[in-house]
């Protein structure tokens, strides 16, 4: 039996890792339309400062991932204890906000405590995000963050989006609140406190590390874009830019929106058609800018909730250790999240550029464009998948057709699901269980 996996990302590298195991599986064809494999967790190289798609870290509650992932780079690890920080009225604030509070101005510390003690929405059902975090945390904390770097980063109001992104966030004790307020800060979200990050390669290391570990029956084909996929009296039939492949079983970690319109079938019902396209995701560019100053001090990333700033988060590459350092500098990468059509995407590179560019001298971290020694800007299509209102009911429906037609999805755009690397070699490990107790 042989298995074809449509994209070449985490997802389809760790499920081929885990399905070279199976002795019944022969061959297993990975077919990515890059000239290299890695998806979102590539990295790049500018002017010897490597960087990725976003700040990947590696940490997880998974401890058989986490271990996994870490064993995998062996060595080529570093530790490293999480500095995040929020950027409110250039003041550094510790992430998550609301177990900082006392680093605000007096009079948003006031309107923050207050609205959590005497909070008129808590006993009320959450069905949307922006609902929840009313409910948990009051008008105070949502109004004067939550809300505003949500709707950055998602490019949605957060009142048509669902509450799976943040239905596990717990309430804050009202004790844990005033003793932040008084100056107490407390130390959030403890299983990501601590971390790992490749000393070298970026995370992309983590992708070759999964390479190194595949046997010969795995084929990686770089260049092989995919432009149909048919059922046939044997299984499947997928044509691609350089070629067509005979298949037993298809995984696809390419973009489900897209797989539902080159999946051949006769019978494939309209209503799938029109679910794919109302699958809402954000796109992203990221942008490095290396500088002549080091304002950031021993912090790695900071959110921006600020409106008359472009980018919703920036981080010091500087913070991961020298492989990541140009000597006599620092180096951020800032990232702009946008949608088809909207002003971030018509922009062009060099608009975005100059807006990154504004964006530090207005929080403080250059004094002016005459501090900046050199910019990169990339853009990557497919970055977050958006939960909105009807996110759940979609990807239920499109899952039922795909089971139906014998056909696997798997990964972050594959199965159209908000998962970090952990959950997407997790989900790569059940996926490849299921597929060998398939009779």
């Amino acid at each position: 039996m042989n298995c074809t996996i449509l994209g070449g990302g985490l997802s389809a590298l760790s499920l081929a890792y885990f399905l070279q195991k199976d002795e019944n599986i022969d061959e297993i064809h990975i077919l990515e339309k890059d000239f290299r494999p890695g998806g979102l967790c590539r990295t790049y190289i500018k002017n010897g400062i490597e960087y990725d798609v976003g700040p990947h870290i590696i940490f997880s509650k998974d401890k058989e991932i986490l271990d996994l992932m870490n064993n995998l780079l062996g060595e080529n690890i570093e530790k490293h204890r999480r500095s995040n920080r929020i950027l409110h009225k250039k003041r550094f604030v510790q992430y998550p906000f609301e177990n900082d509070l006392s680093k605000l101005p007096k009079e948003d510390i006031d309107y923050c405590v207050n609205a959590f003690i005497h909070n008129p929405y808590e006993n009320y059902e959450a069905k949307n995000m922006l609902q929840f975090f009313l409910k948990t945390f009051g008008e105070g904390i949502t109004n004067t963050y939550l809300r505003p770097y949500n709707e950055k980063i998602w490019k949605f109001d957060p009142a048509f989006m669902d509450t799976q992104m943040v239905e596990r966030i717990p309430k804050p004790p009202k004790e844990d609140i005033i003793r932040s307020a008084n100056g107490e800060t407390i130390d959030g979200y403890l299983h990501q406190l601590y971390f790992t990050y490749p000393k070298h390669g970026g995370t992309e290391a983590l992708i070759r590390a999964f390479i190194s570990e595949l046997s010969i029956k795995v084929k990686i084909h770089t260049n092989a874009e995919v432009k149909g996929l048919e059922k046939t009296a044997r299984g499947f039939r997928v044509t691609t830019a350089n070629g067509a492949y005979e298949s037993d079983r298809v995984v696809s970690t390419m973009p489900v929106n897209e797989l539902v319109h080159i999946y051949y079938d006769p019978l494939k019902p309209e209503e799938i058609l029109n679910t794919a396209d109302n699958l809402k995701y954000n796109s992203i560019a990221i942008c490095i800018v290396n500088v002549k100053k080091d304002y950031a001090g021993d912090n790695y990333a900071f959110m921006v909730a600020d409106k008359n700033v472009r980018f919703h988060r920036i981080s010091k590459l500087d913070f991961m250790g020298e492989g990541y350092h140009k000597e006599g500098t620092a180096t951020y990468m800032a990232e702009i999240t946008y949608r088809k059509n909207d002003l971030n995407d018509k922009a062009s590179d060099e608009e975005l550029v100059l807006k990154v560019i504004e964006g530090l001298e207005t929080i403080g971290f250059i004094d002016s464009e005459e501090d900046v020694n050199f910019t990169e800007l990339k853009r990557f299509e497919y970055a977050y998948v958006i939960y909105d209102l009807n996110h759940r009911q979609n990807m239920d429906l499109i899952r039922q057709y795909f089971d139906s037609q014998g056909i696997y999805l798997n990964g972050r755009f594959g199965a159209f699901e908000y998962l970090n690397m952990d959950a997407i070699i997790r989900q790569s490990k059940q996926l490849a269980e299921t597929i060998r107790n398939k009779k």
